[in-house]
């Protein structure tokens, strides 16, 4: 072997290690990782430089992109995880499947609409809102989700605490905030102030999307001063998507399967 040989291949472990510290330094850990096989294949195939880093900074992107996914889904706390893609129609032929379509476009987080859904306990209301809010997560939109009770009650300790307008920024600095289970208690006039509060500085700045079993018209029950229900209300309705569903409960059907399996079980003991 000639001494230009030699010194070529005693040099390429130093380049090599030399590369993985750099990507390790700036924090590219994926393509630190995919590096090895990246050149390997590179040397094989005769890919230029360039090429390699185009890939080894495509595996990067999509890495950060999966990471920050995994951070803002973290951070909208939806209870369980649920996608439009999941939605029975079929169950629940009342659900506008045009409606839903459009919503799945996300236009109305750029247009800064609301989407309030009304029916009864079981239906599919909180299946759609949460899965309106994980799309929005995907496509890199900042969600947050909570009951109305939650949010309510957060919001009194803080002003309690202090630091209501802290806790405040946890409602109003999302581009999607999902609301759920508004109606299901009645709410107190500190309670409707502080779903005023948030509703009004949201108003045109950024989507809400609602659940309720109430209708409108009964909103007055809700909320203990029938003025600052009619001005949630005004300001939700304006620009808004509203889906009253009617329909058969998700729940009672798995409950009656359930039974149906229990019996079906006993008449086979």
């Amino acid at each position: 072997m000639s001494a230009t040989k030699a010194a070529t291949v005693t040099e390429e472990p130093s380049v090599y290690q030399q590369l993985r510290e750099h990507l390790a330094y700036l924090q590219m850990t994926a393509a630190a990782e995919h590096l090895a096989p990246v050149l390997d294949r590179a040397l094989k195939e005769r890919v230029s430089a360039t090429q390699v880093l185009e890939e080894l900074l495509g595996i990067e992107v999509e890495a950060t992109k999966a990471r920050r996914q995994r951070g803002r889904l973290r951070f909208a706390r939806y209870p369980v995880h649920k996608t439009l893609a999941e939605f029975d129609f079929d169950f629940q032929p009342g659900v506008d499947r045009r409606v839903v379509a459009e919503l799945s476009t996300l236009r109305f987080v750029e247009e800064k609409r609301n989407v309030i859904l009304l029916g009864p306990p079981g239906v599919g209301k909180s299946h759609l809102a949460i899965a309106l809010g994980v799309a929005a997560t995907d496509a890199g939109y900042r969600t947050y989700f909570t009951s109305a009770a939650d949010m309510v009650s957060a919001l009194q300790t803080a002003h309690l605490e202090g630091t209501a307008a802290y806790r405040m920024r946890t409602y109003l600095g999302p581009s999607v905030l999902v609301i759920d289970e508004l109606g299901y208690l009645p709410l107190d006039q500190a309670s409707a102030n502080w779903i005023f509060q948030v509703v009004s500085r949201r108003y045109e700045r950024g989507s809400i999307v609602l659940t309720s079993n109430r209708g409108f018209g009964d909103w007055n029950q809700v909320f203990a001063d029938a003025v600052v229900a009619g001005a949630i209300v005004d300001r939700l309705l304006h620009t808004a998507t509203v889906m009253n569903i009617r329909g058969a409960s998700y729940r009672a059907r798995a409950y009656t399967a359930k039974q149906k399996l229990k019996g079906g079980g006993a008449m086979v003991a």
